[in-house]
């Protein structure tokens, strides 16, 4: 089975990989949308990264109140430096709920069918499978996301 630290190291391979082209575009850039029928700006996905670490990992697995907003984590925008910091603390906070998870166990709550997550019942195993399913499948959206917005921002 694999290990805390190997599963933490392909979830920050993710999650640097998506604060820095967030970072490399910079506040303009990273809160751009490209002019695709419903695309997300890269600051807006990982937003939504985040959202679904803390509360996959946090309220389902760790069982902590969380919070979560999902339809606003689509629309937000702001300044890139708050957001990088938010990311250093949802890695340090996913990292302490990946040590506590009891892979077997069932979840420590139920996560609401809107919020789009595996359709059967998860244990906390699984549930921290989601979370890097997630990850990794928007870090090559954003990829994506971030070579069309550097394509429509040439003159």
């Amino acid at each position: 089975m694999i290990t805390d630290d190997d599963y933490l190291y392909y979830v920050d391979r993710a999650l640097d990989g998506m604060s820095g082209i967030v970072a490399g575009l910079g506040d303009r850039l990273a809160n751009t949308r490209p002019p695709f029928p419903g695309a997300n700006s890269p600051y807006a996905l990982l937003t939504h990264c985040l959202g679904v670490a803390s509360y996959w990992g946090g309220h389902l697995v760790a069982g902590r109140e969380v919070v979560r907003d999902r339809d606003a984590e689509f629309t937000c925008a702001g300044p890139v430096g708050p957001l990088l910091e938010e990311v250093a603390s949802v890695r340090a906070r996913l990292a302490e709920d990946l040590r506590a998870a009891e892979p077997g166990a069932p979840l420590r709550g139920t996560p609401p069918a809107a919020f789009l997550g595996p359709d059967r019942e998860l244990t906390q195993g699984a549930a921290l499978l989601h979370v890097y399913e997630e990850l990794a499948q928007h870090h090559g959206q954003m990829e994506i996301l971030r070579d069309a917005i550097l394509a429509g921002d040439r003159p």
